[in-house]
């Protein structure tokens, strides 16, 4: 299994850029960020300081979105990254959520997105493509890498990634819903003719290393809410039949609201109605060996690739606790 470590790109970015390089000598092979650049930096101008920085570290936004920008703009934008570092960034990306709604848009559709990956795939790897109506190509492009991970929950979107993506991203540790998920996308990838081993699966979810439970769960507490920004909408499309798991869907019956001010920070007040019972299916807490015994099952589910959203009140200490007990123990 693979890590990673996930980062909001506060001000300033030179703590962004000392925070991946350190995930790096704590054996961590990727570096993901928020790509919401209203609420936080723009993530690509960091970027290449990260890249700057590390040695081997995989780079990427989890996620980015068909939407904020041009896809000629995001393909051009990986592939200048990959021709100074030589090949290093990963694209996650989804429909869009916080970029999109604190600019007052809707998230895009999966069409869209399915056609933005396609695109965006092409054109990073130095191939010609059909966009807005127009044969386009990027003439600078050599020997051009850039794998395409797609973040997902609804059974639609699940039969995307089968069928297009080269990667998942599954918002949560719930290891019923990676089951499920994990699932779904291996039956899409094989009706689509292709091998669902070459798909990486790859589950984001928050992780706190330490003992006071209680503390833990109120400083997750924010996940909840934001995975339930996406629950609430495959809610209004599939409605609460069994469709979707119900681990996901009852726990945002009390679900007022969503103040993206606060958007995956510890203390959201528009989380209140997150129960412990999910922050503890849905994150990492506990003792080192708790997150081994959640690691090892979700490994056994198919997850290759663990990327942790550090963002509560012991970032290092916990980061730290993976570099030497966690990781190590999956031989990572």
């Amino acid at each position: 299994m693979d890590f990673g470590i996930v980062l909001q790109t506060d001000p300033p970015a030179r703590d962004v850029v000392e925070g991946l390089r350190a995930a790096e000598d704590c054996g961590f092979r990727y570096g993901w960020t928020f790509d919401s650049c209203v609420l936080w930096q723009e993530p690509f101008v960091i970027y290449s300081q990260v890249l700057a920085a590390t040695k081997d570290l995989i780079i990427g936004p989890m996620v980015t979105n068909p939407s904020t920008r041009d896809w000629s703009v995001t393909a051009s934008l990986f592939a200048t990254l990959n021709d100074m570092f030589g090949n290093r960034t990963v694209c996650g990306i989804g429909r869009g959520d916080s970029a999109r709604r604190v600019i007052g848009q809707k998230p895009a559709s999966l069409a869209t997105l399915g056609e933005a990956m396609h695109v965006i795939k092409e054109l990073a790897e130095g191939r010609s493509v059909e966009h807005h109506g127009t044969a386009v190509q990027i003439p600078w492009v050599r020997n051009g890498k850039l794998e395409i991970w797609m973040a997902a929950y609804g059974p639609r979107a699940l039969k995307m990634v089968g069928e297009q993506a080269d990667g998942f991203i599954l918002q949560t540790a719930d290891p019923d819903i990676a089951r499920w998920t994990i699932g779904s996308v291996r039956e899409a990838a094989v009706a689509a003719g292709r091998d669902p081993s070459s798909i990486t699966m790859c589950v984001a979810a928050p992780a706190y290393v330490g003992t006071d439970l209680s503390h833990q769960r109120d400083q997750l507490r924010w996940f909840g809410g934001m995975v339930g920004n996406h629950v609430a909408d495959l809610v209004a499309r599939y409605g609460d039949s069994g469709v979707v798991p119900k681990a996901l869907t009852d726990y945002i019956k009390d679900r007022e609201g969503y103040d993206y001010s606060h958007h995956g920070k510890a203390g959201n007040r528009s989380t209140d109605f997150v129960p412990d019972a999910i922050v503890d299916r849905f994150c990492l807490v506990g003792p080192e060996s708790a997150h081994v015994d959640r690691l090892q099952e979700l490994k056994e589910i198919g997850v290759d690739n663990f990327a942790l959203y550090l963002m509560h009140d012991e970032k290092d200490k916990t980061r730290d606790a993976y570099g030497s007990a966690v990781i190590p123990a999956f031989g990572a």
